[in-house]
């Protein structure tokens, strides 16, 4: 039997085996930002606010990528003041906004970090997504994701967008170049 059809448990259930070979090499994950960071509902407030709501455990989850080296950026088609201050307290240093061809930031951010496809990582949730998807070495949906996204991905989250499924990747992908454990034993030190 090959490995790619093996699986590997881990907290979020069985991770294809060839999942994390591919995830072993990431060195830049790349989310989209609305359906994706959040969850994907805007809030209208009766002043004219528009409002998001972010997950904290997105959030943990990006520190995490971070701290051990792991860059982050976000690609998004909208413009959101909540969105950049919510990169720049994450600690984002890529961030394009009002992109409606995803291709050319994700190059920019590729040429800037001096990056092969196999190196990078990108989380969508609709058909705008695509032509990055189909450029880079991890693909990922989330699990709420447009239907006729899924079969051109990698990865499926076990999680909605805004909802945890960026904390899942970037376990994902600790998990797989041996940043973290697997199975939390209750050891606060496997923690990131």
């Amino acid at each position: 039997m090959s490995n790619k059809h093996t699986t590997i448990n881990t907290c979020y259930g069985p991770i294809h085996h060839h999942i994390l070979n591919k995830a072993k090499n990431i060195k830049l994950l790349i989310c989209d930002s609305d359906g994706v960071m959040s969850d994907g509902m805007i809030y209208h407030t009766n002043n004219g606010n528009i409002i998001q709501r972010f997950n904290v455990r997105d959030g943990y989850g990006i520190q995490c990528l971070l701290k051990f080296a792991i860059e982050v950026g976000v690609i998004t088609g909208n413009h959101s003041q909540m969105l950049k201050d919510r990169c720049s307290k994450l600690g984002i240093s890529y961030i394009y906004q009002g992109q409606s061809n995803k291709t050319k930031p994700l190059n920019d951010i590729q040429s800037k970090l001096h990056l092969n496809e196999d190196q990078i990582a990108y989380i969508g949730d609709d058909l705008i997504d695509l032509p990055v998807l189909l450029k880079v070495g991890l693909s990922i949906a989330v699990a709420d994701s447009h239907p006729m996204l899924l079969p051109h991905v990698d990865y499926i989250t076990r999680m909605n967008g805004g909802n945890g499924a960026i904390r899942e990747i970037s376990d994902l992908i600790l998990i797989a170049q041996n940043k973290i454990l697997r199975d939390f034993s209750g050891n606060l030190d496997d923690l990131c």
